[in-house]
């Protein structure tokens, strides 16, 4: 489970910023929106955060930066040697914009907490670290940091973390994380890290969705067909029954062949669903075309969102609600809203425009953030508990009211007028 997620210097976002999944002392849903996680000094999580801003306040940059970390992760190991890392600093600002972007993730698994984190410019990783929490204090795994007078990586070693250390360190890249290099040299001790930040958490930046194929998959499997129809069916978009029929689709690739441009066609077969409609006048099958969007987007997250919850995974989605209806939105939400046994549980975090979500019916007061723009123009975020709204305050008219800020404020148009500066 993710306990926060820390980022500064990257997009919009300027100074340190924290999205916090800890849960206070309120006992106000804690049966069904929390999770006991069994250690002390951290004994409860909430299962779902929601973030409200106008557009540009910097909801996507916080979004964008959970993915960006998640990528370098995976794929800094296999960079060229030399090859500049994709830095995207806060540029309103002469100081920040040179200086590196960092990003932390904290997280629980099987009831040991990680922190790792690292920070980065062009030229390659300035710092990066791991500390572990198998007891209150801390052990540190590995620390690593750049000196600019030698120009080399100085690396810090716990006794706790074992493995070929020096074989890993002395595989490491400049432009490349030590935890990626470790992992591409076997290391069992740093899998668990790195599997947590790769395979657990799943990320979907704004305008994406999940491709259809695994819930295409699923509609053909006799194993995880009926968990679909049966999130379908909950959803009420009409879909009795889902087949899966092959299509041949032309493939049209691109090559250069003695210094020429070259196309070639392809034919392959590619599955495609197909919805199953009932009416009282009979019945009839749609190709996904023929869907809604909201349909077509429901359906794509299907699988996905099942597997997070039978496998606890972490899913950020920026702009939950984009082609579905606000009770649509409600429904995905209650489904991570569900008591569980065990100390781990699958979490849901999304940006929204849809105010009527703010109920204290549906979330927690330590469930709800707010992200806006300070006076230098770089992004805040806020917790609603900083505002200490009264447990029965109606959220969404305190909202729409300025009472919390993250409003856009805007001003009189007339056509034709210069705009001012000009």
């Amino acid at each position: 489970m993710l306990v926060e997620f820390r980022v500064r210097n990257f997009r919009s976002i300027r100074d340190d910023l924290c999205l916090s999944m800890t849960a206070s002392k309120d006992k106000e849903k804690r049966d069904a929106n929390t999770v006991e996680t069994g250690i002390t000094s951290l004994p409860t999580l909430v299962r779902s955060a929601v973030i409200y801003g106008p557009n540009a306040s910097g909801k996507s940059a916080l979004i964008m930066a959970m993915q960006f970390a998640q990528i370098a992760v995976r794929t800094s190991a296999s960079l060229m040697p030399g090859q500049p890392l994709n830095q995207a600093p806060f540029k309103l600002d002469a100081k920040t914009s040179a200086q590196p972007s960092e990003f932390e993730f904290t997280f629980l698994l099987q009831g040991i907490r990680y922190q790792y984190g690292f920070a980065l410019l062009p030229d390659g990783i300035h710092e990066e670290w791991l500390l572990v929490y198998k007891a209150s204090k801390p052990q540190v795994w590995f620390e690593r940091k750049f000196d600019k007078k030698t120009e080399a990586d100085v690396y810090h070693f716990g006794s706790s973390f074992v493995g070929t250390r020096k074989v890993w360190q002395q595989a490491t890249r400049r432009n490349a994380l030590f935890l990626s290099t470790a992992i591409q040299l076997n290391s069992e001790s740093l899998r668990p890290v790195y599997d947590w930040i790769v395979e657990r958490l799943v990320v979907f930046g704004a305008g994406s969705q999940p491709p259809f194929e695994q819930s295409t998959s699923w509609a053909s499997s006799a194993v995880e067909k009926p968990a679909l129809l049966a999130f379908l069916g909950a959803a009420d978009v009409g879909i009795f029954d889902v087949s899966v029929h092959k299509r041949k689709q032309h493939m049209l690739r691109f090559e250069v062949s003695d210094g020429e441009p070259r196309h070639a066609v392809s034919e392959a077969e590619v599955n495609f669903p197909v919805f199953l409609h009932k009416g009282p006048g009979g019945e009839a099958a749609f190709q996904m075309e023929e869907e809604s969007a909201g349909t077509q987007r429901l359906f794509a997250f299907a699988a996905p969102l099942i597997e997070a919850l039978n496998a606890a995974r972490v899913i950020v989605v920026d702009e939950l609600d984009s082609s579905l209806h606000s009770y649509i939105v409600r429904f995905l939400v209650e489904l991570f809203h569900r008591p569980a046994g065990s100390s781990t549980a699958a979490q849901l975090i999304f940006t929204t425009h849809d105010t009527s979500l703010l109920d204290a019916n549906i979330f927690r007061r330590d469930q709800v953030w707010f992200m806006e723009k300070n006076r230098e123009h770089a992004s805040v975020l806020v917790p609603l508990t900083d505002f200490s709204p009264r447990k029965h305050e109606a959220l969404e008219r305190g909202y729409l009211q300025g009472r919390y800020g993250a409003l856009p404020l805007t001003s009189d148009f007339v056509p034709g007028e210069k705009p001012l500066g000009t």
